[in-house]
């Protein structure tokens, strides 16, 4: 249970107002403002969308999947803290 614990106060400790903050393992962005959280689930509904309706039209369907994921990594680069590798809370000694 302690590790929840860590893990939500570390999404909290966010002074700067990111909308995304980095991934405690491996590397990425979770959301953490409820903006973050739109602009996620606004991009899964359009991701969807896309992939249900154009199911027949490959290459366009690639394209529009390629942008879609490129606009999502764009605003959580912008609108996050700079991602990077980590393991874990880093402990103070």
């Amino acid at each position: 249970m302690n590790f929840i614990k860590d893990y939500v106060e570390y999404l909290k400790d966010n002074p700067q107002g990111y909308w995304f903050k980095r991934k405690l393992y491996g590397w990425g962005w979770v959301p953490v403002k409820w903006q973050g959280w739109l602009v996620l689930f606004i991009w899964i509904i359009f991701f969807s969308y896309a992939v249900v309706t154009m199911k027949h039209e490959q290459l366009e369907m690639a394209v529009l999947i390629i942008l879609a994921i490129g606009l999502l990594f764009y605003i959580c680069y912008k609108k996050g803290e700079k991602p990077k590798w980590q393991w874990g809370i880093k402990k103070d000694k």
